[in-house]
């Protein structure tokens, strides 16, 4: 009875001191823009291989999905971190939405429309008089009508490809890393993409932040980054199945085959590491003031941004980016 009496004040010391010897890790809860699937996959890398805990992080991450209230998240504080796109994000920010852009996900959003593979529509001219089922507030639509002089007709879409498969001349806004898989799926034969990048419309998928949060938790931002960057190598350079394994049981319905053809279509595009000549595993997270200021100044020329309503400097901040 003594030998007990030892032993278990011991054991209890010895966790206790374990316990304390443990910094206590700062909570970041990440809002995504969409349920989880590969274009999440430096989030779940990151989580499921440690790099977050490593950091002293306790990361949260929250699924999206169409109704998904990102910006109204992350703007109210539910949220201290959320995925978005960075032309509706300018938008949201000129309307005084308190978001600060931080990173970047995508060097260049995989947003476009989706093209059957047998139709008569090669370029963005071909485009003129037909329909498109998009979002009616796609900016990018509005691009393309003046820059080519276009006119046609949207209907706005349900996130479904039901439609486009049942219409040889459809025409729908899609992600260029999902659809096309599920199009082939279900029967279709593999669809081709008119990309906003190759129209000179150069918006990103970013991160984006509570302003009060970024100013009362600078060193835990960057090190959010740290591990997310390290996550986006791992996953993209490394064995994706911890990612795969993570977004399996947040979504149920991902397989392996979508997961590897979503994977391989960010590799191929390179929209990660970024398209451009100098595109490579350092321009991960990467935001660049310059391709905002053309962004802004395209967006005040549609009129649907007030000139001067936000700026480079205002929009966004490289401050918690790794140096």
């Amino acid at each position: 009875m003594k030998l007990l009496t030892w032993i278990y004040p011991s054991l209890l010391l010895g966790s206790v001191m374990a316990f304390a010897g443990e910094a206590p890790r700062t909570k970041i809860t990440v809002q995504l823009d969409w349920v989880a699937e590969p274009e999440h996959g430096g989030f779940y890398q990151a989580e499921a291989r440690g790099f977050f805990r490593a950091e002293g992080l306790d990361v949260t991450l929250i699924p999206g999905g169409p109704g998904a209230q990102v910006m109204p998240s992350v703007a109210t504080g539910r949220a201290d971190v959320a995925q978005a796109d960075s032309t509706s994000t300018l938008l949201q920010q000129a309307e005084g939405l308190p978001v600060v852009q931080f990173a970047a996900v995508f060097q260049d959003d995989p947003s476009g429309i989706l093209v059957h593979a047998d139709s008569g529509v090669r370029t963005f001219a071909d485009l003129n008089g037909r329909t498109i089922i998009a979002r009616p507030e796609w900016a990018f639509l509005k691009f393309i009508e003046r820059k080519y002089s276009l006119k046609f007709s949207i209907v706005p879409q349900n996130f479904s490809v039901a439609a486009f498969l049942g219409n040889k001349e459809a025409l729908q806004q899609g992600y260029f890393i999902a659809e096309p898989y599920h199009i082939v799926k279900a029967g279709g034969k593999a669809p081709r993409f008119l990309s906003t990048w190759d129209s000179g419309f150069r918006a990103y998928a970013v991160l984006v932040t509570n302003r009060r949060f970024a100013r009362e938790n600078p060193d835990a931002l960057r090190a959010f980054l740290r591990a997310y960057i390290r996550g986006w190598q791992d996953y993209l350079e490394g064995d994706p199945a911890p990612a795969h394994a993570a977004m399996k049981k947040a979504n149920p319905t991902n397989t392996d085959e979508f997961m590897m053809f979503s994977r391989q279509s960010l590799i191929d595009e390179k929209l990660v590491i970024g398209r451009d000549p100098d595109g490579s595993r350092s321009k991960i997270g990467r935001i660049d003031p310059a391709r905002y200021a053309t962004q802004i100044a395209q967006l005040e020329e549609l009129g649907i941004l007030a000139k001067g309503k936000v700026t480079p400097a205002t929009a966004i901040t490289t401050e918690f980016l790794p140096k």
